[in-house]
C-alpha cells in the first residue's frame, strides 16, 4: 500500500528529526490543541494516503506523527458528525442524528450538551473555533459561544446554502456580520486561528479550524486555481495543505510545536468528487466505510511517535474524553460513547479501547465495525435504503477486504450471529433517542 511505503521510507528521518536537541526542551503537561476538520475530505485525498493530489505539507506532518488508517468520522453526514465530535456523543442522543440543519431549520445543539470547548473552558483553556458550525443558527443554539467557545469566526452551515454571511462574534456577544467571499474564505478562518492562537500563546488553548472546504461547490482562491491536476477540488485540497504548513510554521515560531497536539481529519467521506481510496461508497451511502472512514493525522513532536500507522479502530467521539485526560479536566457527567484514546495517540498501546464501533444511517445503526470485522444492513438501492440483512447478510474481514467487496457470511456463521446480535442491541438501546417525527424544516422542503 502506497501510504505504508511512504511512511516506513522515512520513518527514521522524522524520528531523528523529533529527537534532535533542538526540540529537547521541557513540554508544558497539559498540551495546546489545535483540531483542524476539513469538510467532505476523502479517505484517499492526501499524498500519504495514496492520493493524487499534491499534499506536501500534509505529508510531512505524517512523517513526524502517527496516521491512523482505520479512524471514523461520527456519522457519515456533516451535522450529526459535528454533533459527535463536539460532545464525545453519538448524534442521536443530542437530537441532531437526523440529516443535516437546513438554513430554515430550528434545530440546534441544546446549549445544556456539554462539548469539547465548555469542558477544556473550565480547566483553563482559551477556546476558539474558526470555520463552519453548523449545528444551529437560530434560538439558543447560536452562536457557538454558548458552547463554550471563547471567540468564534466563521459561518452558520456549508458555503453551499444561502443566504451566507460571516461572523465574528466573542462571549460579550458582540457581533460583526459581513458578506461571506467564498474564495477567500479558508484564508480568513485560518487568519483568525492564528491571531487566536498568538494572543493565547501563554495559556493552554483549544482551536478548532473547521474548514468548509474541500465541500463542493469548490472556490479556490486565485493563488492556488489552476494548481491542481484533478481540477478545483483539487485546488482547495491544495490550499489546505498550504495552511497546514502555516499552522506548524506558527507553532514552531511561538516556541509551542512541543506543546501542541495538532489532529487533521475530516467530518465525514466525499460528496460528488473526492477519493475514498479502497473504501466502499461515499458520504451519505448506507453502512460502508467510504462515507464514514476518514484520514487521522496526530502530530505532537515528543509525545507523539513519529512515522507510525496506527491500524487501531477509533471515532471522532473519542476527542472529548481524550482531550478531558490529556488536560487532566473530568469528564463530564452524561452518557459518552467515545472512549480515551490517549494511548494510542501517544504510542503506549496499539491495542483500541472499543469493542466496537456503531454506523448511523441518520438515527438507525446500519453497521457494526470491530477492530476485525465490519457487518453492514442496509445500503441505498435507487434512492431509497435497502436492508440486506436477511436476503443478502453482509460480512466482511476488514484485514483481508478493507474495500467490503466479498460477504463471508456463509463461510462464517458464528461471527455474522454475534455482529447482528450487535447490531440488534444498538438499535434497542438508541430506538428511545429517535425523532418522533420528521424534522420540520425537512416536511416543509421536502427533502429526506
Amino acid at each position: 500500500m502506497k501510504r505504508r511505503a511512504f511512511l516506513q521510507t522515512t520513518a527514521g528521518l522524522a524520528t531523528s528529526a523529533v529527537l534532535s536537541p533542538a526540540l529537547a526542551a521541557p513540554r508544558r503537561p497539559r498540551p495546546n490543541i489545535v483540531l483542524v476538520l476539513c469538510d467532505d475530505l476523502g479517505y484517499g485525498d492526501i499524498g500519504c494516503m495514496g492520493g493524487r493530489i499534491p499534499t506536501p505539507a500534509i505529508d510531512r506532518i505524517a512523517r513526524g506523527g502517527t496516521l491512523f488508517t482505520d479512524f471514523y468520522a461520527a456519522a457519515n453526514l456533516c451535522t450529526p458528525s459535528r454533533a459527535g465530535l463536539l460532545t464525545g456523543r453519538y448524534a442521536v442522543r443530542t437530537g441532531l442524528g437526523y440529516q443535516v440543519i437546513l438554513q430554515n431549520d430550528e434545530r440546534g445543539l441544546a446549549p445544556t450538551e456539554p462539548t469539547i470547548a465548555s469542558v477544556l473552558g473550565a480547566a483553563g483553556y482559551a477556546c476558539g473555533l474558526f470555520g463552519k458550525w453548523h449545528l444551529g443558527h437560530r434560538g439558543p443554539a447560536w452562536p457557538p459561544t454558548r458552547h463554550g467557545f471563547d471567540q468564534f469566526v466563521g459561518i452558520p452551515y456549508s458555503h453551499d446554502m444561502t443566504p451566507l454571511s460571516l461572523f465574528t462574534i466573542d462571549r460579550s456577544g458582540e457581533t460583526r456580520e459581513e458578506p461571506a467571499v467564498l474564495a477567500d474564505l479558508q484564508q480568513r478562518f485560518y487568519g483568525a486561528a492564528e491571531r487566536f492562537i498568538e494572543a493565547n500563546a501563554t495559556r493552554p488553548f483549544f482551536v478548532e479550524l473547521a474548514l468548509s472546504a474541500p465541500h463542493l461547490p469548490a472556490h479556490p482562491p486565485a493563488t492556488w486555481r489552476g494548481k491542481s491536476p484533478v481540477g478545483s477540488y483539487g485546488d482547495t485540497v491544495m490550499e489546505i495543505d498550504a495552511l497546514m504548513g502555516r499552522l506548524i510554521a506558527t507553532l514552531r515560531r511561538l516556541g509551542l510545536e512541543r506543546d501542541t497536539l495538532v489532529l487533521f481529519t475530516s467530518d465525514n467521506g466525499p460528496w460528488y468528487e473526492g477519493s475514498a481510496g479502497p473504501l466502499r461508497a461515499r458520504k451519505g451511502g448506507g453502512g460502508y466505510d467510504g462515507g464514514y472512514r476518514a484520514p487521522l493525522i496526530v502530530y505532537r513532536p515528543g509525545a507523539v511517535p513519529a512515522g507510525r500507522l496506527c491500524g487501531a479502530i477509533a471515532m471522532a467521539t473519542d476527542f472529548l474524553p481524550t482531550f478531558c485526560a490529556m488536560a487532566g479536566a473530568p469528564a463530564p457527567d452524561v452518557s459518552l460513547d467515545g472512549l480515551d484514546i490517549s494511548g494510542l495517540i501517544e504510542g503506549r498501546t496499539d491495542v483500541t479501547p472499543h469493542d466496537e464501533l456503531i454506523l448511523f444511517d441518520n438515527e438507525d445503526p446500519v453497521a457494526i465495525r470491530t477492530q476485525r470485522w465490519s457487518c453492514v444492513s442496509s445500503d441505498y438501492y435507487r434512492g431509497r435504503l435497502f436492508d440486506t440483512e436477511r436476503r443478502y447478510p453482509q460480512l466482511y474481514d476488514m484485514r483481508a477486504d478493507p474495500s467490503q467487496t466479498y460477504s463471508l457470511a456463509d463461510r462464517r456463521p458464528d461471527v455474522l450471529a454475534d455482529m447482528q446480535r450487535r447490531l440488534t442491541d444498538a438499535r434497542r438501546r438508541f430506538a428511545p433517542y429517535k425523532s418522533r417525527e420528521i424534522p420540520a424544516a425537512f416536511q416543509r422542503s421536502g427533502a429526506s
